[in-house]
Order: C-alpha cells, then structure tokens, then sequence
C-alpha cells in the first residue's frame, strides 16, 4: 500500500544477515543492500560499542557516536 513501510525476514544458506533498503517509485526502485557472511562482523561491532561505552555516563547513544 502507499507510504506503507514493510519489513520481512529470510534465513538460510551460509548467508547470516542480508539487509535491503528499497526505494520503490511508480516507474523506478533503488536497492542498497548488505550481505554477512560470518556473524563475526556483528561481533566486531558489539565489541567497539562496549569498548566505547566503557566508562561513559548513562545516556542515550548512537552508533555514529561509536564510528566517530
């Protein structure tokens, strides 16, 4: 339906996480999309977050404060 946001999930294979952004228009659709093979990115990630976290004062963060 117009402006309606839908979200699904697959899993299966050797894929761990496959994330697609799309943009659909009435003549036209924009793809980004990110493919994760091994979950060990996602460890990579949850580690700098805590790394960053440590030691900081209780509040709200996001991932950009992470990255810089």
């Amino acid at each position: 339906q117009k402006d309606e946001i839908g979200i699904q999930a697959v899993r299966g294979g050797s894929i761990v996480g496959e994330h697609d952004v799309i943009f659909a228009g009435q003549d036209e659709v924009i793809t980004f999309q990110h493919t994760a093979y091994s979950k060990a990115i996602f460890a990579k990630g949850a580690v700098s977050a805590a790394k960053f976290l440590a030691g900081k004062e209780p509040g709200l963060y996001t991932m950009a404060d992470v990255i810089g």
